[in-house]
């Protein structure tokens, strides 16, 4: 049995909002990865086959909450890279 359809539908968001923001900016794609990574880790899971899935079941009100998840898991994941490059400059 195959599962390769099954994913997680914030991953798309993720990753679309993430180039969005700081994609275009001079970092490698180490550091994009690991922001994505970090903002995943903080969201809920919400896996489903087809992207028509949440198109068809998500109200407009429930896409912008997820969005604005996003923006908010995205932006700590910044700051934590950056919390933690700047303490490792101090040891």
């Amino acid at each position: 049995m195959a599962f390769e359809s099954v994913h997680n539908y914030y991953e798309k968001l993720v990753y679309s909002r993430v180039m969005q923001t700081i994609g275009s900016k001079t970092v490698d794609s180490d550091y994009l990865e690991d922001v994505a990574c970090i903002a995943l880790n903080h969201l809920p899971s919400r896996y489903i086959r087809f992207e028509v899935d949440m198109i068809f079941y998500l109200s407009p009100e429930e896409r912008k909450e997820m969005e604005d998840k996003v923006d908010q898991a995205i932006d700590n994941a910044v700051a934590l890279i950056k919390e933690n490059k700047a303490s490792r400059k101090k040891a």
